[in-house]
């Protein structure tokens, strides 16, 4: 596998994390044409003298371009691998969302049981219809909370119709999906032309990871792994919040970054009621 690499400067993460405060926010897309990255390919040393076990790792760097960086997650997804990414809140595993063994996969990975749900996330907030119903929402609500660390469960849409493969939640009516604040991911998903998988980069029960060596031990399973430097958050994960009722009544099933303000978006400007 490859392990791909955003270059750092001014002591700053140059990554492809978009901070979802405006100012960073604003900064990240400024500069996000001029980022540089680097991949890696990690490869097994042979025995010999003086070299350690056969299966030690060794890395050997090259530069490749953003879009190179995005084509190459591509390609191993449609490959139906699984690939380790930084998003806006903390890293996470990814897979195509319609390839049942794909899916499977990425459970082998976490070590997570098959009834335990597994986000998808979106390249963009029009493409949620697709997976999800929300002719229900007022108009704009799902626009003014996204892109950012926020989990919408909705009512999901039958694989027939073009929704994600039923292996991905079985027998769960509701689905959750993402639009994260991160240029990088989103370009993916655009690219990739659907719905990816999306799931915290650790094995199920453990703490979320806000680097790619907080995780070394999986990157063997993976495809390709992003590395975009320390994501600076408390480490909380998206906020997930149930849109899925038509009464006007939202629920949170866990409270993660910005929650408070989103909550406040909710009842505030869509006059929505916490249930």
């Amino acid at each position: 596998m490859r392990l791909t690499v955003a270059a750092r400067a001014l002591g700053r993460c140059a990554a492809d994390v978009a901070s979802t405060d405006a100012r960073a926010g604003s900064r990240a897309r400024r500069e996000g044409g001029r980022r540089r990255w680097m991949s890696r390919r990690l490869e097994r040393g042979a025995r010999g003298v003086g070299d350690g076990d056969a299966g030690e790792t060794r890395r050997a760097p090259t530069r490749t371009t953003r879009a190179d960086a995005v084509a190459l997650a591509v390609g191993a997804l449609r490959r139906g691998g699984v690939i380790a990414v930084p998003t806006d809140t903390i890293y996470g595993f990814a897979a195509r969302a319609e390839d049942g063994a794909a899916v499977r996969r990425l459970y082998e990975i976490k070590g997570r049981k098959a009834t335990v749900a597994v986000a998808i996330a979106v390249g963009d907030v029009g493409d949620i219809g697709r997976y999800g119903e929300c002719s229900h929402l007022r108009e704009g609500l799902l626009g003014r909370i996204l892109p950012g660390p926020v989990t919408v469960l909705l009512r999901r849409r039958a694989s027939e119709e073009g929704g994600a493969s039923s292996e991905l939640n079985p027998g769960v009516d509701l689905i959750g999906i993402r639009v994260p604040a991160s240029d990088f991911v989103r370009e993916v998903c655009r690219a990739h032309g659907s719905a990816i998988a999306l799931t915290s980069a650790n094995r199920s029960g453990e703490t979320s990871t806000t680097s790619v060596e907080e995780f070394a031990e999986l990157w063997d399973a993976c495809a390709e792994v992003f590395d975009g430097g320390v994501i600076e958050t408390k480490r909380l994960g998206s906020t997930i919040v149930d849109l899925s009722s038509t009464d006007g009544r939202y629920g949170v099933v866990r409270e993660g970054e910005k929650c408070a303000e989103l909550l406040e978006v909710l009842e505030r400007e869509f006059s929505l009621m916490r249930r």
